[in-house]
């Protein structure tokens, strides 16, 4: 038995089609058979093609049309990371892509939890910001977007622990102004994982869901390599990363 006949029925219903989208087998426009049909070649029930479907159109990968059937769209959309928005902010004033918003913007002083605290190097539990926000385009979610930043800023900078959009910039470029430390040095990584239930409601997806997630981790470091923040964004499913280098020959 393979591997993927391990997974549950609407799993291997939604790699299947994957598989054909992402080698080109299916291209963009076009049609997938009917709920009925795939139902009755697959020997399951309406409700499991309907979850292998849900699955596909979380991934950016089909599109449902009333009426018609569901649409092969075929083109992952991109995520950027938590550095390339510290970079647009320093451009442009604003962390937005072309055709993105945030929303639900979080922030306090909550207690470290163990992980944030070894990149932090303060004691689990010892206080830190946590700012959230939740980025969108028009395909959906792009990304959940956390920065963990020093408790200390708070008393420079209280609007970092304030549950509202910033103003002016991006937090980094608040803590600049506040305290003259810029950054210097930044640590970037990458990261695929199969989505964990607390991710999935960070994403606003069913909890069910069986989905792989991208996340990017910024460290961002001033003059003496001292933390001012640690960024985790977690890519909403079938969202990619793309890198452009030039002066190759």
């Amino acid at each position: 038995m393979s591997r993927a006949d391990n997974r549950p029925p609407y799993a291997r219903i939604a790699a299947h089609y994957r598989d054909l989208i992402e080698s080109g087998a299916l291209s963009p426009g076009a049609l997938l058979p009917s709920i009925k049909l795939l139902s009755e070649e697959w020997s399951v029930s309406t409700a499991t093609v309907e979850k292998a479907l849900r699955v596909l159109k979380e991934e950016q990968l089909v599109s449902g049309i009333h009426g018609i059937g569901t649409e092969v769209i075929g083109t992952r959309v991109p995520i950027s990371s938590g550095a390339e928005r510290h970079d647009r902010s320093s451009r442009t004033q604003s962390s937005w892509g072309v055709g993105e918003q945030s929303s639900g913007h979080t922030a306090g002083l909550v207690p470290a939890p163990d992980d944030v605290a070894g990149v932090l190097g303060i004691a689990p539990g010892s206080d830190v910001i946590r700012r959230s926000r939740v980025y969108r385009d028009a395909h959906g979610i792009v990304s959940h977007s956390t920065s963990w930043i020093p408790a200390g800023f708070a008393q420079l900078v209280p609007e970092l622990a304030r549950s509202e959009r910033l103003k002016g910039g991006l937090s980094l470029d608040l803590v600049t102004r506040a305290t003259g430390r810029e950054v210097v040095q930044r640590v970037d990584e990458e990261a695929a994982r199969i989505a964990t239930p607390m991710d999935l409601a960070l994403l606003e997806l069913d909890t069910d869901t069986l989905a792989a997630i991208l996340v990017l981790t910024a460290k961002f470091l001033d003059a003496d390599g001292q933390l001012l923040e640690y960024g985790v964004d977690l890519g909403a499913p079938g969202r990619t990363r793309r890198t452009t280098s030039g002066g190759i020959r």
